[in-house]
């Protein structure tokens, strides 16, 4: 040990080479004059009318903005953009993590464009509780689908708004629609109440399921049966396919057992193999079907009008409980409650009412 100790560490502190000076000063100046530059949103929103993807990226980036400035430039955005929305299909996706929602929708997705459709694809990644950070990678997982030209891959952090999914992601599906995407993608977190903030933003709900993990019992919950227009068992292949046969009978039985939706539409099961692209030509005409027999019983736009009448409700909501707790007043005398919460003096209820009473 005494030798031993002679030898030095390979884990050392080593000092880095720092950058000359000269690049890291041009390169800074370069970055301050390109965040001096005032974004003209007019032409902004021309670029997204003609199907431009970077400033489809940009604008979106705006829209999910939390800077006061920006907010103005996103009211803007939206109404130029509003007329040419709304000619799409929205199609929502969830399942618990590790169901394979990302291979999913690259295979969907691709065989989508085969037929002709424009693809836009809103992934919304966990942030984490803690940090607040998020991977954000969902362009990595779907490597095929991100290269094709039709296409386009907008991961979001789901921040703490309702239910995991991204504050604006609404608004994002109006940028993509008027930037020319006919099928609008959007997958969830798969954890809590992501699911019901995602169906209330979409015309067809797909629940993703695996067989012979214990994933079945999951689907007999009550809400999220409710909700789905459709069950995909997925990884029904090789070893799994037997299994997938058996979940398949299972939840068909349970999907009867729930009163019909809104034009009677009964939601069905289907087994597929993303990884193999097997049965996802069999989705994909299920959806057509839907929406060709909304559209004849008018359920569809109906539909589209009961959603908007709740993100209109869900709006004020957000706004009133935002400037609630903006107030420095409020500030104030919720550290006071919270302080005598903690010391025994108060309860919770009491506390609200205290904090109530000076809006």
């Amino acid at each position: 040990m005494g030798k031993q100790s002679k030898h030095k560490s390979a884990l050392q502190n080593k000092e880095g080479v720092d950058a000359p000076d000269t690049i890291s000063k041009t390169a800074a100046s370069h970055l301050k004059e390109q965040r001096k530059k005032s974004i003209d949103i007019n032409t902004l929103i021309a670029a997204v009318l003609e199907g431009n993807k970077v400033a489809l990226s940009r604008a979106i980036t705006i829209i999910e903005s939390m800077a006061s400035k920006h907010q103005e430039q996103a009211k803007q955005l939206i109404k130029g953009c509003l007329p040419k929305a709304n000619q799409s299909i929205r199609i929502g996706i969830t399942g618990v993590p590790g169901v394979g929602k990302s291979t999913f929708i690259e295979s969907f997705g691709t065989l989508l464009i085969k037929r002709g459709k424009k693809v836009a694809v809103l992934a919304v990644d966990p942030s984490s509780t803690l940090s607040k950070g998020s991977i954000l990678g969902d362009k990595t997982r779907m490597e095929s689908l991100v290269k094709e030209e039709n296409a386009f891959i907008r991961p979001s952090a789901s921040g703490d708004s309702l239910g995991g999914v991204a504050r604006k992601t609404r608004e994002a599906i109006i940028l993509c629609e008027a930037a020319g995407f006919d099928t609008i993608l959007i997958e969830t977190v798969g954890v809590g109440q992501s699911e019901t903030a995602v169906h209330s933003m979409t015309d067809f709900f797909l629940l993703l399921k695996l067989a012979g993990a214990g994933d079945e019992l999951q689907g007999i919950k009550r809400g999220i049966m409710e909700m789905a227009d459709a069950i995909v068992i997925n990884k029904a292949d090789g070893e799994n396919l037997k299994a997938a046969k058996i979940a398949k009978t299972e939840f068909n039985r349970a999907l009867h057992l729930y009163p019909p939706k809104d034009g009677g539409w009964v939601p069905k099961t289907l087994l597929c193999s993303a990884i193999q692209n097997e049965g996802i030509d069999k989705i994909q005409e299920l959806i057509s079907d839907f929406i060709a027999e909304g559209t004849t019983k008018g359920n569809f736009q109906k539909k589209r009008n009961d959603q908007n009448k709740f993100w209109l409700l869900q709006t004020i909501e957000n706004r009133l409980k935002s400037d609630f707790f903006s107030s420095e007043v409020i500030q104030k005398e919720l550290k006071i409650q919270v302080a005598k919460i903690e010391s025994q003096e108060t309860t919770p209820f009491e506390a609200a009412e205290t904090i109530l009473e000076l809006r």
